[in-house]
C-alpha cells in the first residue's frame, strides 16, 4: 500500500535527460550560426582597424587664363531724381550696346546692382542738407578674348563710366587641370609614403583613405595694366593676364604590412 501511494507521488512532468540535451544543442546550434552570419557580413575587411601611415601631397598646375571678369559702373547725381536717372540710363545703355559691337555676348553681361539713393551735405549751421539723388548702376562683363579687355575698359570710360573695379582672371573649364593637379598630388603623397616606409622598415598595402580640398579661386594671378593711344587720343590700357595656378592638396591613408 505504502509503495503504490509514493508511486502515484512522482512527477508527472519530470524532463528525460536526452530532452535536456536537446534544448541545448538547439542554442549552440544557433549562436554558432549567428556568430556565422556576422562572419559572412565582414568577408574582406579586417575585423582589427589597420595599422596605418597617413601623408599628405599637393599637385600644382601653371595655367594661361582664357576668361577676364570685371565690372562696369556709371554713377550720375542730380537735384532731381528723373534727370539723373534719365542720365544714367543713357550711359549705361550706350555701354552695353559697345560691349555688344566687340562682341561680347548677351549672356556674358549682367545687371548686379542699381541704385537710387539721397545724397545729403553737411553744415555746422544747417546740419544734414539734401544735396540731390544718385542713381548708380553697374554691370559684370565676361570678356573671352582678352586681347579685348583694354579696349572694352577705355571704351566704357569714353561713354561714361566712372566705376570700373573687380579685375579678375579666370579659366573658363578648370576641371581638367584639377584632375591633373589632383594625379600629382597623389604621386607626391605616395612617394612620401613610400620612403616613411622604407625608413620604418614596414612595406604599403592598399590605399584606404582618400581626402582632398582645394582654394575656391585660383591661389594666384597676376596682371599688368598700362595705357596705350588709340585713335582719337584715347588712352586705352593694355592688360596682361599673367598666369595662374590650380592646386589640390589630398590627404591619403596607406595600409601598413
Amino acid at each position: 500500500m505504502d509503495e503504490e501511494r509514493i508511486h502515484h507521488h512522482k512527477p508527472k512532468y519530470l524532463f528525460p535527460l536526452s530532452g535536456l540535451f536537446m534544448i541545448i544543442l538547439i542554442i549552440f546550434l544557433g549562436a554558432e550560426a549567428r556568430n556565422a552570419f556576422r562572419r559572412y557580413a565582414y568577408i574582406g575587411k579586417s575585423e582589427q582597424t589597420p595599422y596605418t601611415i597617413t601623408i599628405s601631397g599637393e599637385g600644382k598646375v601653371t595655367a594661361i587664363p582664357d576668361i577676364a571678369t570685371f565690372s562696369i559702373g556709371v554713377i550720375s547725381e542730380d537735384k532731381e531724381v528723373m534727370p539723373a536717372q534719365t542720365e544714367n540710363t543713357e550711359k549705361m545703355n550706350s555701354i552695353i550696346n559697345e560691349l555688344k559691337k566687340l562682341e561680347v555676348e548677351a549672356e556674358d553681361i549682367k545687371t548686379t546692382q542699381y541704385n537710387i539713393r539721397p545724397v545729403y551735405d553737411w553744415t555746422s549751421g544747417r546740419g544734414q542738407v539734401l544735396r540731390g539723388y544718385q542713381v548708380s548702376q553697374t554691370v559684370t562683363v565676361k570678356v573671352r578674348d582678352l586681347d579685348k579687355v583694354g579696349e572694352i575698359i577705355g571704351k566704357a570710360g569714353t561713354l561714361g563710366a566712372n566705376d570700373v573695379s573687380d579685375l579678375t582672371f579666370t579659366i573658363d573649364e578648370p576641371e581638367k587641370l584639377r584632375q591633373q593637379a589632383r594625379e600629382e598630388a597623389l604621386l607626391a603623397a605616395k612617394k612620401k609614403a613610400e620612403a616613411l616606409a622604407k625608413i620604418a622598415d614596414v612595406k604599403l598595402g592598399r590605399l584606404v583613405t582618400f581626402s582632398e580640398s582645394s582654394p575656391q579661386a585660383p591661389m594666384y594671378y597676376d596682371y599688368a595694366m598700362e595705357a596705350k593711344a588709340m585713335g582719337g587720343g584715347v588712352e586705352v590700357p593694355e592688360i596682361e593676364a599673367g598666369s595662374l595656378e590650380i592646386i589640390v592638396n589630398v590627404t591619403v591613408s596607406y595600409e601598413v604590412l
